[in-house]
């Protein structure tokens, strides 16, 4: 996630006059899209290839002949160790050092974000009750799941350090011990086995965003909703653009496999959830200039 934020902790946040709800109208800042809308050369010419970077990797491992599979079913082969396919190991100095960061240097930007998160997780009914987080991270989201007493809030993260501080989050949310659940960097769940999936500033840094992605619709139940939030490149041209071309390989390096310029949204309407995708951009003041532009919205299998 973010070079210049660990430069600048301190940065003031202006006033959150960008809040919006969340609309299905095809209208304003509400982008509508599915496989069939987004032209494949379009796509190729904004998506860059693959690369090897941090935060991580939901999963390396996974690939169209070897999934995730439960740890307990029945039906199911045991998942591979993922941690030897990484091909960057964070040291554990560096781990807790990022851990600390988030649960410390994040705060400005979590309230300024909140009225955003609000809106999405509106779309977690009640029924709502078995919902997958990747990048769980410090647990900024968890208490947007609190409200509903039988939901079950698997979280995910390769870095082994973020858990205490995950831990201490659910429990100021009010979640029973019970229900949640820390996975590491495998996902020990079936297909067709979450209603929701989760993803914050996540697609950011993981090595194949469209596997990635595969893998969120894999686990989806039919009519599951993937809710996300992440920032992306700014526009083609700009000056905000070139700054991030340049720093981009920095970034990477400092910010667990942070890329300042990739075209999240693009993906995510080509990635070809049955239901179509709501996706909207925001300006988001309290993150550092560079890593302003954000997408948000609902994925519908």
């Amino acid at each position: 996630m973010m070079m210049m934020k660990m430069m600048k902790t301190h940065m003031q946040s202006r006033p959150s006059s960008l809040v919006s709800s969340l609309t299905k109208s095809p209208r304003g800042p509400t982008i509508r899209a599915s496989r069939d809308h987004v032209r494949a050369d379009n796509l190729k010419s904004h998506i860059p290839s693959g690369c090897s970077c941090g935060r991580k990797h939901f999963l390396e491992a996974a690939s169209p002949t070897m999934h995730l599979l439960p740890i307990h079913s029945p039906n199911a082969s045991r998942s591979k160790e993922v941690s030897g396919t990484f091909q960057h190991q964070r040291p554990d100095w560096y781990k807790e050092l990022f851990a600390w960061f988030l649960s410390t240097g994040m705060r400005a930007y979590e309230a300024e974000i909140a009225g955003y998160k609000r809106k999405l997780f509106e779309n977690l009914t009640a029924k709502a009750e078995k919902v997958l987080e990747i990048g769980v991270g410090t647990g900024p989201n968890l208490k947007y799941y609190a409200s509903n007493e039988n939901v079950c809030v698997f979280g995910m993260d390769p870095n082994q350090k973020m858990e205490k501080y995950a831990c201490e989050s659910a429990r100021e949310a009010g979640l029973k011990p019970e229900n949640f659940r820390l996975l590491g960097e495998a996902i020990p769940l079936d297909n067709d086995s979450v209603d929701a999936v989760i993803a914050t500033l996540v697609l950011c840094s993981v090595s194949d965003v469209t596997q990635t992605l595969n893998e969120i619709k894999r686990v989806l139940k039919p009519g599951g909703i993937f809710l996300f939030i992440e920032h992306v490149a700014a526009e083609d041209g700009s000056f905000f653009r070139h700054v991030q071309n340049l720093l981009d390989p920095l970034e990477q390096v400092v910010a667990d496999g942070c890329h300042l310029t990739r075209n999240t949204g693009l993906y995510i309407s080509a990635a070809g959830f049955g239901g179509g995708a709501e996706i909207n951009t925001a300006s988001i003041h309290s993150f550092p200039w560079i890593i302003r532009p954000h997408v948000y919205g609902v994925a519908y299998k």
